[in-house]
């Protein structure tokens, strides 16, 4: 058996090694820009036109996306990779085209694509340049082959948007509060649709009766008047959409009594009416509490008068839950169960973003052609764009991680400390919830983030629990169609909710398709076990999911969940049939000489994805001995739970926990060699060791995840043992001996970076040596700029200190009132030297000089400063075994073995009793 536990790691290693540890952002980033882009664009569809003289209007069709380019200041257009747009601190971005025609009297002319603005492009999408091309190319471009991309270059500064965590839309979610000593009941439902969201709240009072709260009412309003008022204006009817069972039946008397005073449809829009739209006419009051029921309520199920039946539908089961759990049939549901959560990446972030500047710019272009009046044609609409309002929007929005709303931190800068913590950046999620509140059950680890969730890796302090991180083999689904979902479903026995016979209704089982209700089933067990057959044939997508709920009542509704959104966490599973796994050891052969790949094993039906709700359906082997008749499926790899940093903590289970939470944080704060593109960097900062050597003990994930080209620390030979009293305390003692021959030594990097800006009246920056007799403001004093060259920038291997100018530039008078003193004391400028900070020293290591994007001269000096350890330095095992140096001995001084081996690190014994 020991053969085949280890093999299944092949499958992980060939997911990770295809999908890459940035897939989720890249997918959402596509999917955004095949899919919902053009879908933005169809949700407007035309303008309207009307001027004094003529009515037209002006139609959009198909968007079109340019290459990543960059406009110069001549209007030259040359296409840019992202080293480029590093170097020059330009934005990486792809120009959107959008194909408009103008159409008067029903006949369409000038028919033409006109660019509307710019889109950032994630490196490494399918948009970007690098997504097709080999390592080879990649390397000769000056770009890292191993570098996982999924960020965005905004004025040559790098841009994560990080994962966020928010809650499932359109489920019913029950829950119940006690407050002063009473329990209320309620039920929440986030109905949401493209751009758009409406959370709806219905409680049950303490009398008895049940109203229903809408974000757009200022009123709660009585439910049996919110279901009259959408059509169902029988008592019988309404008690019969809640439920068939007289127990429940019983609940709503009380409502009907309140419900007296409106008892048809007409009277009971004018109580909203009433309500909503408070000494209005009677005919605005009535549109007014039409359009709360149409948009307000339950916008997922649609948004026009045919959609109300459906929608009473759906009420009548909100109620339904709530009374089951008012009778004790159910249970509260779980907020923080990993089904209910959904995880939006830059696609759907994106989307919003781009909505709300697409809009923006439609009612300016409305706004400039209504002005031009009678001309129109393709000429008079390019005028009439302006693609600033869509690329600014965009760009600010990516730069600075204010998505408007109160939303806020939305994207990061990119950690470039080291490898691990790149890739554990971009694989970070975050909770919305406020960091200040204590938050308990939030914060804590729940059942359903197994293989989803690293269980170690989160930040210490008021993050804790807030900010998580995906877990090795955790795949992020994307949108599936629910059309082709729902006739398959209606194929294999479903019956719509007007079909069902009333025998169904009251012992069949509710099916549930996304938050829609689409009917009963005599059978919710086999429909179940159908779906799940057709999804191992591949004529379901296989990130669609199934969940059939059986409550532990008797009395309670069966209920079967479908879930089609993207954001959900699936993972991988391995299918058990009669007791055996379907992977063999025959897949494993041929995915080890790359015949087979993860995927074809999914169409195959060996692996299954599933999600925290399908999960509560399985019954999981962790290992392959442990499989019995009674297993569904079973673990991909037990290592498979850990996220990105844990896994590469040797013996992890051995660890008090926290220990290892505690080496998540730090491994990436480590040193090491970030990337091969060291020479043409230019990150603000950035250390490198020198002599970085791949760990002697390792895990299978590490070699996985690129570490062993890319590692970080050192090897050390270390005593444990007290010594001389410089060692109590956690502190360290190091061989200095050793740090002469190059132990734990490295190089820290600095940019310093000016450019040349254009000011009013022609004048601009110059860079030069500054001069004390050319009436410079602000000379340093000659000592200063000893060490410029002619053109103002130091020379290469130049050595400076705190307080030397690197670049020398000077300026134009800064207000205009200097101006006035030009005629007085004759022109003078500024000096806007860059000069080293006052406590760093080091070399000009290199030069870099280019133009901006106004294509004026800039130079960026990266100086280079050698790092020996010394007191004080912080040093740590891969166990959190973190500790500073204090005191460093002569290898004459240090202890040794019989066999003289002289230790490099000293550690004390106490560190570990209470520890590890």
């Amino acid at each position: 058996m020991r053969q085949e536990k280890l093999d299944s790691w092949w499958v992980l290693q060939d997911i990770l090694e295809s999908e890459g540890v940035a897939r989720q952002h890249l997918n959402s980033y596509n999917e955004f820009v095949e899919k919902q882009l053009q879908s933005i664009i169809d949700e407007v569809g035309e303008i309207d036109i009307e001027t004094q003289t003529t009515a037209y209007k002006v139609k959009f069709g198909r968007v079109r996306l340019g290459q990543p380019r960059v406009v110069e200041r001549d209007g030259s257009i040359s296409n840019i990779t992202p080293l480029e747009a590093r170097l020059r601190n330009l934005t990486y971005a792809a120009p959107i085209y959008l194909e408009m025609m103008v159409e008067e009297n029903g006949i369409i002319k000038d028919v033409q694509f006109h660019h509307i603005g710019d889109l950032p492009v994630m490196v490494k999408s399918n948009l970007c340049v690098l997504s097709r091309l080999p390592e080879e190319q990649l390397i000769e471009l000056g770009e890292d082959p191993k570098d996982p991309g999924g960020y965005f270059i905004i004025n040559g500064s790098e841009r994560v948007i990080i994962g966020l965590e928010d809650l499932s839309p359109n489920k019913i979610l029950v829950d119940m509060e006690k407050q002063s000593g009473t329990t209320l009941y309620t039920a929440r439902v986030y109905s949401s649709i493209i751009g758009y969201r409406s959370k709806l709240e219905v409680v049950l009072k303490q009398d008895g009766s049940i109203v229903v709260k809408l974000p757009t009412s200022p009123v709660e309003l009585p439910f049996v008047i919110v279901m009259r008022a959408l059509g169902v204006e029988v008592d019988k009817d309404i008690a019969e959409m809640v439920s068939l069972k007289p127990e429940i039946q019983d609940f709503l008397d009380v409502s009907f009594e309140k419900a007296s005073d409106a008892l048809t449809q007409h009277e009971a829009l004018i109580y909203i009416g009433n309500r909503v739209a408070h000494g209005m006419l009677d005919e605005l009051r009535i549109r007014r509490a039409e359009t709360l029921l149409d948009w307000g309520l339950l916008p997922h199920i649609g948004k026009t008068p045919n959609d109300r039946y459906n929608k009473a539908v759906f009420l009548g089961e909100v109620v339904c839950k709530l009374l089951e759990l008012r009778l004790g049939w159910i249970q509260p549901d779980d907020k923080d169960h990993y089904g209910n959560k959904v995880i939006k990446f830059a696609g759907q972030l994106l989307a919003d973003l781009f909505r709300t500047a697409f809009r923006n710019l439609v009612r300016d272009i409305k706004y400039q052609l209504e002005r031009m009046g009678q001309r129109k044609g393709s000429n008079v609409i390019s005028a009439a764009i302006r693609p600033g309002i869509i690329t600014d929007k965009l760009r600010n929005a990516i730069a600075t991680g204010n998505w408007g709303k109160g939303k806020v931190g939305i994207t990061q800068l990119l950690d470039r400390t080291n490898y691990l913590s790149t890739i554990s950046h971009l694989r970070r999620i975050q909770s919305p919830l406020s960091r200040g509140q204590p938050n308990f059950e939030a914060r804590d680890l729940h059942s359903t983030h197994f293989g989803r969730i690293c269980p170690n890796e989160t930040p210490e302090g008021s993050n804790c629990g807030l900010v998580k991180n995906l877990a090795l083999s955790a795949i992020i689904s994307i949108e599936v169609p629910q059309a082709e979902i729902v006739n398959k479903l209606y194929e294999l026995g479903v019956l719509s909710v007007k079909e069902a016979s009333e025998d169904l209704k009251r012992n069949g089982c509710k099916v549930f398709v996304e938050g829609r209700f689409v009917g009963f089933v005599e059978d919710g067990t086999a429909l179940a076990a159908n779906f799940r057959a057709l999804r191992r044939e591949g004529q379901i997508h296989p990130h669609a999911s199934i969940y059939y709920y059986e409550p532990k009542h008797p009395q309670a509704s069966k209920r079967i969940y479908i879930h089609t959104s993207s954001g959900r966490v699936l993972r991988p599973l391995i299918v058990v049939k009669d007791g055996k796994p379907l992977l063999t050891e025959e897949h494993i052969k041929r995915i080890r000489t790359k015949e087979l790949s993860w995927r074809d094993l999914l169409h195959m039906g060996v692996i299954e994805l599933i999600d925290a709700n399908e999960e509560e359906n399985t019954y999981i082997a962790i290992k392959p001995e442990e499989v019995t008749e009674k297993h569904t499926h079973l673990e991909l790899h037990p290592a498979a739970i850990l996220g990105v940093t844990a896994s590469i903590i040797p013996y992890p289970e051995h660890n008090q926990s926290p220990r290892n939470t505690y080496e998540a944080a730090m491994a990436k704060q480590s040193l090491g060699f970030l990337s091969p593109t060291l020479l043409t960097n230019t990150y603000v900062r950035q250390h490198f060791l020198t002599y970085p050597q791949k760990q002697l003990v390792t895990t299978k994930a590490a070699e996985l995840l690129n570490l062993n080209e890319r590692p970080t620390g050192q090897n050390f030979v270390v005593a444990v043992l007290s010594f001389e009293g410089y060692n109590i305390e956690d502190a360290i003692i190091l061989n200095k001996s050793a740090i002469d021959r190059g132990l734990a030594r490295s190089f820290f990097y600095r940019i310093y970076e000016a450019e040349s800006k254009q000011y009013l009246g022609g004048m601009k920056d110059s860079f030069e040596i500054p001069s004390p007799d050319a009436n410079v403001r602000g000379y340093r004093g000659e000592k200063y700029y000893r060490l410029l060259e002619a053109d103002g920038v130091v020379a290469r291997e130049a050595v400076v200190s705190g307080g030397d100018v690197v670049i020398g530039r000077t300026s134009p008078p800064r207000f205009m009132e200097e101006y006035k003193e030009f005629e007085i004391r004759g022109p003078y400028r500024r000096d806007t030297s860059i000069s080293i900070r006052p406590s760093e020293s080091g070399v000009a290591d290199a030069i870099f000089f280019t133009e901006n994007v106004d294509g004026e001269k800039m130079y960026k000096v990266r100086v280079r400063d050698l790092r020996i350890p010394e007191i004080g330095d912080k040093f740590a095992s891969r166990h959190g075994q973190k500790g500073v140096v204090g005191i460093v001995f002569r290898q004459a001084d240090m202890p040794y073995t019989e066999d003289g081996i002289v230790p490099d690190l000293i550690i004390n014994p106490h560190a570990f009793p209470s520890r590890m």
